[in-house]
């Protein structure tokens, strides 16, 4: 018996390390909550023929543009108040934009208010992250991130599930939106403090503050996988676009509310449900292999869904589970290629270039996919988000055919020849 003590001792301890952590994915997955129905709301809100395409387009361009700024504010705001109390003005901004919409329907507030969304979402996704990858240790690092993703991914599709149950027509949609945000704000005085970190070793700081001489950005992460930074730069294109766009697409094709939330929904499962076998494939496949695939199968499903136009719910349903579990599995994907290839010293660098392009993709879709839908058909839509998958399966095809590098070192003469 006393040689499974040490292993009980030790899976209790990690155990405990976990549910540590469970009191903040509770706020997260309210927060997230609240972000994921809003945008379908505003969406449809939005979808009404009284509103004028260009205040659509903007009103849209706004979450990303929010996203963008938060990925800028962020660290300096966690070095300034730590972790705990930049996620609490987090989730006070959250709260803030949230309700905001209960008060008014004037087009410019709701730009401030899904600013002020967007730039509180990306910031809590750096606090979290960059909290959770201080916290964890190198054999529980996987364990907390997949319950952290995992809890984004219910967050969506129960966020769905609220405005299903609401009822797409109903008045009070953004009343139950902003609830769940209100609540990740009062979750703090229920809950204790957050867990503490490990204590950093000195010599990890050049992790976070590299010398001039090592910095990583996107050329030289591009000169190293290519096919990770035109992934998520694709995953910018569709991972939160394909909730913004789909009730546009559903309304201008002749679907009902009601289908079209249900086309959301079945997005939201899809991609929840794909993360865990396609996560397990990645660490046993060649990963350009699968971004290949995955970049066909959007492209190829992109085409399919809008040749179907509405002839047929059922399978067109079929078809968004489809593209959900392909497209939104990408970015997990691309961000583990680049963690195999890369010297660990510059995961932080290149963690936060790739976020920064990230957003970049996510700025320019909902106004040129709204564009394109308004001057066209609705189906430009499927031709912006296809045109992400052809960039990714020409992409891996050429990270395939050259010779691989096996970590970060021969790009960081690039700098500094």
């Amino acid at each position: 018996m006393t040689l499974f003590k040490p292993s009980l001792s030790g899976f209790w301890a990690q155990a405990g390390r976990s549910r540590a952590i469970l009191p903040i994915m509770v706020r997260v997955f309210l927060a997230s909550t609240a972000s994921a129905m809003l945008t379908t709301v505003v969406s449809l809100a939005l979808s009404s023929p009284d509103i004028e395409p260009l205040v659509v387009q903007m009103v849209l361009t706004a979450y990303p543009i929010g996203f963008l700024i938060g990925c800028l504010v962020t660290r300096p705001l966690v070095s300034r108040l730590g972790h705990e109390r930049a996620f609490t003005l987090i989730t006070l901004i959250a709260a803030l934009s949230a309700a905001g919409f209960m008060l008014t329907d004037y087009m410019p507030a709701w730009f401030c208010f899904r600013l002020l969304g967007g730039l509180a979402m990306s910031a809590m996704f750096i606090v979290c992250e960059s909290w959770i990858n201080l916290y964890a240790e190198q054999h529980n690092r996987g364990t907390l991130f997949s319950v952290y993703m995992l809890t984004l991914g219910v967050a969506v599709l129960f966020g769905q599930l609220l405005l299903a149950l609401g009822g797409p027509h109903s008045p009070h949609l953004f009343t139950i939106g902003a609830a769940p945000a209100l609540l990740a704000l009062l979750a703090k005085f229920v809950f204790g403090r957050w867990p503490a970190l490990p204590v950093v070793p000195s010599d990890s700081t050049l992790t976070a503050s590299p010398r001039p001489g090592e910095r990583y950005g996107l050329v030289q992460l591009f000169r190293l996988a290519p096919v990770t930074v035109v992934s998520i730069f694709q995953a910018g294109i569709t991972n939160l676009n394909i909730f913004v766009l789909t009730p546009l697409y559903g309304t201008a094709i002749g679907l009902s509310a009601a289908t079209t939330v249900g086309l959301v929904t079945t997005i939201s499962i899809a991609g929840m449900l794909a993360q865990t076998p396609v996560g397990w494939l990645s660490d046993r496949l060649d990963r350009r292999i699968m971004l290949l695939v995955q970049g066909l199968l959007s492209v190829f499903l992109c085409a399919a869904i809008a040749w179907l136009g509405k002839g047929s719910e059922p399978l067109l349903f079929l078809l968004f589970f489809l593209y959900g579990a392909t497209a939104l599995t990408v970015y997990p994907v691309a961000i583990a290629f680049a963690n195999s290839q890369l010297d660990s010293r510059h995961m932080v660098a290149a963690s936060g270039a790739l976020l920064l392009l990230y957003s970049i993709g996510n700025i320019l879709t909902p106004g040129l996919a709204a564009g394109l839908m308004e001057r066209t058909a609705p189906q430009a839509m499927l031709f912006v988000l296809g045109a992400g998958g052809i960039l990714v399966s020409i992409t891996a095809c050429f990270n395939l055919m050259r010779p691989p590098l096996k970590t970060a070192a021969a790009c960081m003469t690039g700098a500094d020849p």
